[in-house]
């Protein structure tokens, strides 16, 4: 029977797929316009609007996207980067290194914060190995959507569904799944996304040297010293083989030994201990040496790469400054600053004297390595002008992370064994961590994604509006109607294509509040377990490569790769179709 109530739902969702497609309004936006017209005409009540803000699955969101922030700002991951792509040098070794590491990190932290790691990790590899970031960056968002399917943690699409199967009434007391229910699909499509990505994905992937060009040639080059530490792995090392030419746009321009100046550096020159290097790189580049494996020191540092927190920051000298004429060994920036010069520019001028030697002029630039009282102490400076924060260093005591990575390990494993709940264990953790200061409490709204939490609530609202309504029904009957003739199969199939062409289109989350209730409410009518139901509207919205509005992934890397929707579709089509493929045959043995 048609009603008011159903025409109304129908037009609500309508509107939300006009509004997601042609990006009229934000996501979050169009789903609240939505809920409150459904709440304005009676269709949902103030509570059943509102519910969502209980779900403990918004909730464990939340704190997986703190505890990832907290893991971020520590040196942990870009250790592990370190010591894993150390001997990367070639594309293909990049590539299947990058891809087991970071779908494995993925399936026990939600991808998207590790995405925002590697990139920069990534893009400081492009650019030291002359390779267009265009060849990776896809490949690193893929890997993220692959790793994070495989668990109920690894994306928050899965989250969302688990959400939604919590908060349903269509069938009572069906269980939550459970974080490890997702990897009889995931692990397998992981080894199969593999080995697609790394045999076609060098053919596939589009190489734009262009924008290797525009991000190098936008940055000012640095001179920074570097010394030779004892023990380091250059010792005895020609300057050919320390591998020192082929780092891009870091470039050896002069090594002073014993006080000689050589500017012409031969590459059959050997390297010794105590032995100053300069270079000259982009700022990015410069920071990363403050991590470097090589065995070089910044002799200008000292003891302020010993403080917990550190960054590197870029100045540029005023015009009225006191320190115009005076030598850096002159102005002593550590006593007045909190910090350490370790690197100049100087527009069309080369500098020959050693760094401390340099007189100051107006509108030099300098890269200095401050302390946490650096930014306090120059706060009423009129000597220079602060440009940015290059990088953050922070670092936490080897016990913090132990606690902090073991303890999101050990959340899990006892969730998974029904031992405590996923929200008890990361809420202990969390607390840990701000009790342990491992990180601030003020920083933490930061990296709450307020636009999800309520995407989320909402989406949970127009499920319930659906289902009340009776639009999740009719929408049910239609879809046996047209595929039960290709048997149960065949209707997972049919869930499957509309949702990721719904997730490709308007988001995987409002793919997921239009499809989660029609397609649970399929099961019952075809009397079928539903718990295949309910992962293939997960699989189909969060493994969806086809567009860059597909998963949040996608867009961060559309913008700096250079990406074009055709460039999506050619690489992520195929691997979207494999995917169906194998979720629907292995959900097909397991359950039917």
């Amino acid at each position: 029977m048609i009603t008011f109530e159903l025409i109304l739902v129908f037009t609500v969702i309508v509107f939300i797929l006009v509004s997601l497609y042609k990006e009229l309004l934000g996501a979050s936006f169009t789903f609240m316009v939505a809920v409150v017209t459904l709440g304005f005409f009676g269709v949902l009540t103030p509570r059943e609007m509102l519910s969502g803000f209980a779900n403990e699955q918004i909730a464990v969101i939340i704190m997986l996207l703190l505890l990832g922030d907290i893991i971020r700002k520590t040196p942990v991951i870009e250790i592990i980067f370190d010591k894993l792509f150390r001997k990367a040098r070639s594309y293909k070794g990049f590539m299947r290194r990058m891809i087991l590491l970071v779908s494995g990190f993925s399936a026990l932290l939600n991808n998207t914060p590790l995405v925002a790691v590697m990139m920069p990790y990534m893009n400081t590899w492009c650019k030291r190995n002359n390779i267009s970031p265009s060849k990776l960056l896809m490949p690193l968002s893929f890997a993220a959507i692959l790793g994070g399917c495989a668990t109920l943690i690894g994306t928050s699409t899965n989250l969302i569904v688990n959400g939604l199967l919590i908060d349903q009434e269509i069938i009572p007391d069906l269980a939550p799944l459970r974080i490890f229910d997702f990897v009889w699909v995931g692990i397998p499509m992981v080894v199969i996304g593999f080995f697609y990505l790394y045999i076609f994905g060098e053919k596939l992937l589009p190489s734009r040297p262009e924008l290797l060009e525009e991000f190098t040639g936008q940055h000012r080059t640095y001179l920074v010293e570097t010394v030779v530490r004892p023990g380091s792995p250059l010792v005895g090392k020609t300057i050919e083989e320390s591998g020192l030419r082929n780092i891009r746009d870091l470039h050896l321009v002069e090594i002073v030994r014993k006080g000689k100046h050589m500017f012409v550096v031969s590459n059959s020159m050997v390297i010794e201990e105590e032995d100053m290097l300069v270079f000259a790189g982009d700022k990015d580049l410069v920071a990363d040496l403050m991590k470097n494996n090589m065995g070089l020191t910044l002799p200008s540092v000292g003891m302020l790469s010993r403080k917990k927190h550190t960054e590197v920051v870029e100045i540029v000298i005023s015009h009225n400054s006191n320190l115009i004429n005076k030598s850096l060994r002159d102005v002593n920036f550590r006593a007045q600053y909190d910090a350490a010069v370790i690197a100049i520019h100087r527009n069309e001028e080369r500098i020959t004297s050693t760094l401390r030697d340099v007189r100051l002029k107006a509108g030099d630039v300098l890269l200095l390595f401050g302390g946490s009282d650096f930014l306090s102490r120059a706060y009423n400076t009129q000597d220079f002008y602060f440009i940015s924060t290059v990088k953050q260093f922070e670092k936490l005591e080897d016990y913090k992370v132990v606690i902090l990575l073991g303890g999101l390990i050990t959340a899990i494993i006892l969730s998974a064994l029904n031992v405590i709940s996923l929200f008890m264990g990361l809420l202990i953790l969390l607390l840990l961590s701000l009790a342990l200061k491992m990180s601030n409490p003020k920083d933490l709204p930061k990296a709450i994604d307020y636009d999800l939490a309520l995407i989320i609530v909402m989406s949970l609202a127009l499920g319930t509006a659906m289902i009340k309504s009776g639009a999740a029904s009719l929408v049910a009957d239609m879809f046996i109607a047209v595929f039960t003739p290709l048997g149960d199969v065949g209707v997972l199939l049919g869930i499957y294509l509309v949702t990721t062409v719904l997730a490709a289109l308007i988001t995987n989350k409002a793919a997921v509040a239009l499809i989660f209730p029609i397609s649970l409410t399929i099961s019952v009518e075809l009397g079928l377990d539903p718990f295949p139901f309910v992962l293939v509207v997960a699989y189909a919205s969060a493994a969806n490569f086809m567009t860059p509005h597909g998963y949040q992934t996608n867009l961060m890397v559309y913008g700096p790769g250079g990406y074009t929707y055709r460039d999506f579709f050619r690489v992520g089509a195929p691997l979207t179709f494999l995917y169906m493929v194998v979720t629907v045959t292995i959900l097909s043995l397991i359950y039917f």
